[in-house]
């Protein structure tokens, strides 16, 4: 019979513990070391924790960012009625101007007289040119014109050009008025009134169809 093996010798450390129980200590505390600065700053020690929304708005190497198409605001056009002369008669026509036009902005356009495809058609003004927008005050149906103490005294057609604008882009403004008076105030006092029923409409489109008849005839 054979004696027993003896178990393997194992190197035991000054302390009196096994060489093989140290080192797997060491290798532990070294973990322990690494671990620890990660866990002070929140980060989890192992796996991957996926949190919140995807991120949006990046872009893949390469690509350029597309503008986004801005929406663009409609300008509303606003039809002005204007009086001009033509053969000594008044003439009524219309401009169509971008956004809205009050009784003082009209009047302003009126001063400054036919522009240049109104003049080919023949038409004219009796108004002087000015800068200066008579002061012009609406109660109603009612209007005062008070033109300014540099303007000087205006023929009668003149004062029917004024009137007769300001009384048509007032209903313009209120059609549920029907009708609108217009007093023109003159320096020195000098009154001359007119009623938006006395001013004459359609003669634009009669001027228009003359106008090109005439063109027509001369080729």
């Amino acid at each position: 019979m054979n004696p027993p093996t003896p178990p393997p010798a194992t190197t035991a450390t000054p302390g009196g513990r096994p060489a093989g129980g140290s080192a797997r200590l060491r290798l532990t505390l070294l973990l322990a070391a690494a671990l620890l600065p990660l866990s002070a700053c929140g980060i989890p020690a192992t796996g991957v924790v996926e949190a919140g929304e995807p991120a949006t708005g990046v872009l893949e190497p390469g690509r350029t960012p597309t503008p986004s198409p801005t929406e663009s605001v409609a300008v509303p056009l606003t039809t002005v009625p204007l009086y001009f002369v033509t053969d000594g008669s008044l003439v009524a026509v219309t401009r169509t101007t971008p956004g809205a036009a009050d009784l003082g902005s009209t009047v302003l356009m009126l001063l400054k007289g036919p522009d240049e495809r109104e003049r080919k058609r023949g038409l004219t003004t009796e108004l002087p040119p000015a800068s200066v927008v008579p002061t012009i005050r609406a109660d109603g149906a009612a209007v005062v014109v008070q033109l300014p103490r540099s303007a000087g005294s205006l023929s009668g057609t003149a004062v029917d050009q004024l009137a007769c604008t300001v009384a048509v882009a007032r209903l313009r403004q209120d059609p549920a008025l029907g009708s609108a008076q217009v007093t023109v105030e003159q320096p020195g006092g000098r009154l001359a009134g007119r009623s938006s029923d006395d001013c004459p409409t359609g003669e634009a489109r009669e001027a228009d169809r003359n106008s090109g008849t005439a063109g027509s005839g001369g080729n």
